[in-house]
């Protein structure tokens, strides 16, 4: 790749302006979970309330004049959270953007009856689309996967969610311990049954510093599949989900045409978010350039530095237009839907035409116009094609 001057316009509006609202609190920790959560006896509500709409507050003086497309709450459980600091969160944003017509905004749950019974609420309280986290749909894989819920309790949250939301999406994890493709095939059916217009459908990866980790390192875990059945998972995921006319728009998300996740699709067309919370990360454009924030992932430590009048911010880093090219491939080559070659060379990034021949010539991508696109097989080998046209 060769270096050409920054002409972009801003990219929030290109690709859109997100605001990330990470809620740090869990019931229970997954064995396979590696994300910033954290299990506490007691939440004092009203204070974690004000202390998110102090660092709202500090965002909103980094990004005047943006118009909010999505609010995504995360975690962690943030459907833990009592619906009236969701509706604080949410009033606080409003006061300082203008938000899209057509906003989107995102609660993560957990299909327990306790917090299912909350949906309305949640609903009331400004949250158009819910996003399960239901993983499995057996009691006995729901156990092996640490999941509070058991299966009779995801299908009411399924139902009560389709009653409150126009839009439900939820996540299920396969090439789980001696799962066939048989299994695969029943359970994946079952669920595009249900009805919804969102599935994320994800391959179990054992990342290190978790249970599994640790039970895999030990010499447990047994019945995981190898490399060419996790494949073969993989493909007969994305032929299943395209007859049942929920086609792959990112590796592992499926949706209705019109369906997707338009908070995620910011992240991988390479547009601007503010990350809140405890661990929340960010990219937004600011008059000293474009920045990468990490937020204090203590919930404790983060809520301290907020009421003690700083903005929670741990790590802040400048990102060049080159280094923002690379992610606007790497994350948007995830896409079907590929990069633009005009917008990554307003972002200083060219792509050799012999590599890109190359990889067309071995079926991973395609070129429609000014697009770029990973074929089928191209995304099974995306590491590979990135380390292609990533390299020098």
């Amino acid at each position: 790749m060769t270096a050409e001057p920054l002409t972009s316009p801003a990219t929030w509006q290109r690709a859109g302006f997100g605001i990330y609202v990470h809620w740090p609190f869990c019931a229970a920790k997954c064995p396979y979970c590696d994300f910033n959560s954290h299990v506490a006896a007691s939440i004092d509500h009203p204070r974690w309330a004000s202390a998110y709409e102090r660092a709202i507050d500090l965002g909103a003086a980094q990004t005047p004049g943006r118009v909010v497309k999505s609010v995504f709450f995360g975690g962690g459980t943030p459907s833990l959270m009592d619906p009236a600091t969701t509706g604080r969160i949410l009033d606080r944003i409003a006061q300082h953007w203008t938000l899209a017509n057509d906003v989107e905004i995102t609660l993560e749950a957990n299909p327990s009856s306790v917090e299912g019974a909350k949906f309305a609420a949640f609903r009331d309280a400004g949250v158009n689309r819910v996003s399960l986290g239901v993983q499995a749909l057996n009691d006995h894989d729901l156990r092996q996967l640490g999941r509070l819920h058991d299966l009779a309790e995801a299908l009411e949250a399924l139902d009560i969610a389709q009653v409150c939301f126009d839009r439900v999406s939820f996540d299920l994890i396969y090439a789980r311990q001696d799962q066939s493709e048989a299994d695969w095939q029943a359970e994946l059916t079952r669920a595009l049954a249900l009805g919804m217009d969102h599935l994320s459908l994800y391959q179990l990866t054992i990342e290190p510093g978790t249970p599994f980790h640790a039970r895999q390192s030990r010499g447990g875990l047994k019945g995981l599949p190898d490399e060419d059945r996790a494949v073969h998972l993989y493909e007969m995921t994305q032929e299943i989900c395209e007859a049942a006319g929920l086609p792959a728009y990112e590796v592992s998300n499926h949706a209705r045409p019109g369906s997707e996740s338009r908070h995620n699709q910011i992240y991988w067309r390479g547009g601007d978010w503010l990350g809140i919370g405890p661990g929340a990360h960010g990219r937004i454009d600011t008059v000293f350039g474009r920045r990468a924030t990490a937020a204090e992932s203590a919930p404790q430590r983060w809520l301290a530095e907020i009421e003690a009048g700083g903005d929670g911010i741990c790590d802040q880093l400048a990102i060049t237009p080159y280094e923002q090219g690379e992610e606007y491939l790497m994350m948007g080559l995830r896409l079907s839907e590929g990069i633009d070659l005009d917008h990554a060379r307003w972002l200083g990034v060219t792509l050799d035409p012999v590599k890109m021949t190359q990889l067309m010539d071995q079926d991973l991508i395609l070129r429609q116009g000014q697009q770029i696109m990973t074929t089928a097989r191209g995304r099974l080998l995306l590491n590979a094609v990135l380390a292609e046209l990533l390299g020098d």
